[in-house]
């Protein structure tokens, strides 16, 4: 095998085939074992159909490349590739009852073709142009008559107890699925969920009784080949689990971030200065890929979206994620990824060897990344050095887009006024020196009516 072939570890439990990378080329193996249901998935019309749609991640059979094994090999595929892998624990509330509702979509329709999913995993779904899309293509099995449906259990936990959740009890509780990767548990769910949720006939029965028949059946061998289901009882699981999704609705409450623009001390003039800056400096650098590290409502992602940059837009608040995600599909911005993310504790690799999904920073660096009004929570509200910052920031990115914000600005003090100013390395000259081991400074701008400045900093290695 290649050294310059990269087998990604998520695809390691399925026999069905396996995904690997060569030379910077993703394909996907299918293996002998898949054949009959490769072929009719193609034959039957099913996969045509949903690449038309834009539900299913569409591809080209190729020949067999150096990272393949010959021996096991039906089939390899070359699949489109998506610009950002996310992950469910990251996608705010409406990202992730999409992505639900896809999946049933694609269940209904695969009935139709005499095919059903053998799996649910919320994994199976990436977002591409804002839209949730499937790109798993060997989750796809011939129906067999009679049979229940074997990723019910596994659509409950990744979908349905998530989103319960959410909109339940805190819109938060998403982050329980970087803890358990195969979804939350649904006694877990059935605990968290307060009385009110058994009045919902659909969480009653999906998620509170769901929970109780696995305990009881956990103290049996029961056969489940044995379970007995018509066509028609599925289509109907279906409606019925569509209908418990789509009558899920996250009240959505005013966070402390989620306004941050119509409640900050920018001035008009202020904030459209900052925005002319920040246009020149991306002119400047050129960059294809851009992160938005605390991009609250999206307003510079806009603008590194607008100059052709793919941009994924990083923040804290799961309200200002909604809102950024809202908006964007609302408007048709395509280029913009809104996700949530604490840059105090971003999402670490998980799974077997903590192989299967990759840590936030595994998945960079980018060309550049935009850090405004930022810098003064990381340094103040979670006491990290400059030095730290500067030296995280130069892993992930080869242009720099930074403001420092001084302790006189009224944000910085609001954060001081409920602790001790122990921040004597707060200082402009500090944060330069600090920066300079890392990034060449190419301009600094200093905004209009406000005491911030905005660097465009470029990697110095």
């Amino acid at each position: 095998m290649s050294s310059r072939v990269k087998y990604f570890e998520s695809s390691f439990r399925d026999p069905s085939g396996r995904i690997f990378c060569e030379e910077g080329v993703l394909y996907r193996q299918v293996n002998h074992s898949y054949k009959e249901n490769y072929d009719l998935l193609i034959n039957c019309g099913l996969f045509k159909k949903l690449v038309a749609e834009g539900w299913l991640i569409p591809h080209e059979e190729i020949n067999a490349p150096q990272g393949s094994h010959p021996s096991e090999v039906y089939k390899i595929i070359q699949p489109e590739r998506i610009p950002f892998i996310s992950y469910p624990y990251e996608w705010c509330f409406s990202q992730l009852k999409g992505a639900a509702l896809l999946t049933l979509a694609i269940q209904k329709k695969a009935l139709e073709f005499g095919m059903s999913l053998k799996d649910a995993s919320a994994y199976n779904i990436q977002f591409k142009n804002n839209r949730p899309i499937f790109i798993d293509t060997l989750s796809f099995e011939k129906l067999v008559g009679g049979r229940p449906w074997v990723a019910y259990r596994q659509f409950c936990q990744h979908f349905l107890a998530p989103l319960a959740l959410m909109a339940y009890t805190d819109v938060r509780l998403n982050k329980l699925l970087q803890t358990y990767i195969d979804g939350i548990p649904l006694d877990l769910a059935s605990s968290l969920l307060p009385v009110r949720s058994y009045f919902r006939t659909s969480l009653l029965f999906h998620i509170h009784l769901h929970a109780k028949s696995q305990c009881l059946f956990a103290k049996r061998t029961t056969n489940m080949a044995s379970i007995k289901i018509s066509r028609n009882s599925l289509l109907a699981l279906m409606d019925h689990l569509e209908s418990a999704i789509k009558g899920l609705r996250w009240k959505e409450n005013k966070s402390e971030w989620s306004h941050y623009y119509q409640e900050s001390n920018y001035s008009p003039a202020a904030l459209e200065h900052k925005r002319t800056v920040v246009s020149e400096f991306l002119d400047q650098a050129g960059p294809k890929t851009v992160w938005d590290l605390g991009a609250n409502t999206g307003l510079l992602s806009a603008i590194a979206s607008e100059k052709g940059a793919f941009t994924v837009a990083f923040d804290n608040d799961p309200v200002a994620v909604e809102n950024t995600y809202r908006e964007c599909v609302k408007t048709g911005r395509h280029t913009v990824l809104p996700l949530c993310l604490d840059l105090n504790n971003p999402s670490p690799a998980i799974g077997w060897e903590n192989r299967e999904r990759a840590s936030w920073i595994e998945r960079g660096p980018v060309d550049a990344v935009l850090a405004l009004a930022l810098i003064h929570h990381l340094a103040i509200s979670n006491n990290v050095p400059f030095d730290k910052i500067a030296h995280f920031l130069d892993g992930i990115c080869s242009w720099l887009i930074i403001e420092f914000i001084p302790k006189e600005d009224s944000q910085v003090q609001r954060l001081l006024s409920t602790r001790k100013d122990i921040f004597g390395n707060y200082t402009q000259q500090r944060f330069e020196q600090s920066f300079s081991q890392f990034f060449l400074v190419q301009k600094k701008v200093e905004v209009k009516e406000s005491k911030r400045t905005i660097y465009l900093m470029k990697k110095k290695s």
